[in-house]
């Protein structure tokens, strides 16, 4: 027999019910529930995966306003000239900007207050080309910050936690101490609170303090610079540019890209993100198993229509793929439809997530909270293509064990009570 007789008796198994008997009909309710199930797990999939991507794209977007693609130190007493450093790395075709910085931990004074914070030195006039929160409004809180003048830029946490002002005193204390006849005396020195930076990201808003890179050098006594910073042309890239720059200048010269200098958070949220995967497919999974029970009641149902196909000439090949037809043509379905609910679902989160908001009258995300306001998405086609894959592989697998025991049906027995 031809498999359009197969497909063709697929497909009316499939949408049994609609003009034949009450349990039929069961059967028909029980393979809509099917699809509804698959079409649940994959729309819930692909939305979780992409408010996920969406987190992890903001935070790591917010991280680089801060942070350089990649950073190049020097050896541990400085640079004396970072020109010619920035002569070597801005030769990379990839490399796009640069800038010197001197880097340290220091304890900030406030009062009776103290805490840790981390002291970057930067030149204003070459740091907005590889810090892209500089490269805005913030932009003009760089003005202050002038050779020997001793200013410093905080961060909006820091303000609000120390009780800062643009005017305000602070002390920065130096870990490494000066030795004297005395003994080892911390370096300190009295720094002018010139503006309040707002990066976006709580961690660098709450311990980052920006000052120029001379007064920066003179508190770690470093010579010119500990190293430089450079912005490429392709974020994703850095990794590998780190590792090309690293052949070309040498072991004196250590070169860290962003992605490392983050290791744990990335890989922290690589883990979620495939566990969450896992967990999700069980839905689909779960969906599966009622497809399982479905063709096990068709089949069970169908044993006297098996019997006279079989008795008609069809072979158990034919009968297999009669059933395989209907549990893939479930199976196909309700991943369609649940690909498509997921990601009409993810494009207009922002949307949905606004209308329950105003209807039940909270916020998912309150601002006084969470850094952003809103739910991120961001929908990545391979993440669709994969959980589609998965999904109409598992349904293709559930129909395998009932279909072939549709095949095994002999006609004289399931035609002798009949």
């Amino acid at each position: 027999m031809p498999f359009p007789f197969e497909l063709q008796i697929g497909l009316r198994y499939t949408r049994a019910g609609r003009r034949a008997g009450r349990r039929d009909g069961f059967i028909s309710f029980i393979s809509a529930m099917s699809v509804a199930g698959i079409a649940l797990g994959v729309a819930a999939l692909i939305t979780v995966l992409s408010v996920m991507n969406g987190f992890q794209k903001e935070v790591t977007d917010r991280m680089l306003s801060v942070l350089s693609h990649i950073e190049v130190y020097g050896p541990q007493a400085g640079l004396d000239d970072p020109s010619g450093l920035l002569a070597r790395t801005a030769a990379h075709p990839r490399v796009v900007a640069g800038a010197p910085f001197v880097v340290g931990q220091a304890i900030i004074a406030r009062g009776e207050t103290v805490r840790g914070a981390i002291v970057r030195g930067i030149d204003p006039a070459r740091e907005p080309a590889v810090a892209d929160f500089l490269a805005g409004p913030s932009g003009k809180l760089l003005s202050g910050l002038a050779p020997g003048e001793f200013g410093a830029l905080v961060g909006v946490e820091m303000a609000r936690q120390l009780m800062l002002q643009v005017g305000d005193r602070i002390a920065l204390v130096a870990p490494q101490g000066t030795t004297t006849p005395a003994g080892v005396v911390p370096r300190l020195r009295q720094f002018t609170v010139t503006g309040i930076f707002d990066s976006g990201h709580y961690e660098y808003d709450s311990s980052l303090v920006l000052t120029h890179l001379q007064d920066a050098a003179r508190l770690f006594r470093v010579e010119g610079a500990s190293g430089v910073r450079l912005k490429t042309s392709q974020m994703m890239a850095a990794p590998a540019i780190a590792r090309e720059l690293s052949a070309v200048l040498g072991p004196e010269f250590h070169v860290r890209d962003w992605s490392r200098e983050n290791r744990n958070w990335f890989a922290a949220v690589e883990i979620e993100k495939r566990m969450m995967f896992i967990i999700l497919t069980m839905i689909i999974a779960v969906a599966a198993f009622n497809l399982i029970s479905m063709l096990v009641m068709t089949v069970t149902d169908k044993q006297s229509d098996i019997a006279i196909l079989r008795t008609l000439g069809a072979s158990p090949a034919s009968i297999l793929a009669v059933f395989i037809v209907q549990g893939a043509v479930v199976g196909l379905l309700g991943t369609g439809l649940g690909v498509a609910g997921g990601v009409l679902l993810a494009l207009n989160i922002d949307g949905v997530v606004g209308t329950v908001e105003r209807l039940f009258g909270f916020q998912v995300l309150p601002k006084g909270i969470y850094v952003i306001s809103h739910l991120p998405s961001d929908l990545r086609w391979p993440d669709v293509g994969l959980i589609a894959a998965v999904s109409c592989t598992l349904a293709l697998l559930a129909t395998l064990y009932p279909s072939w025991r549709a095949s095994q049906v002999r006609p004289a027995q399931a035609l002798r009570y009949e």
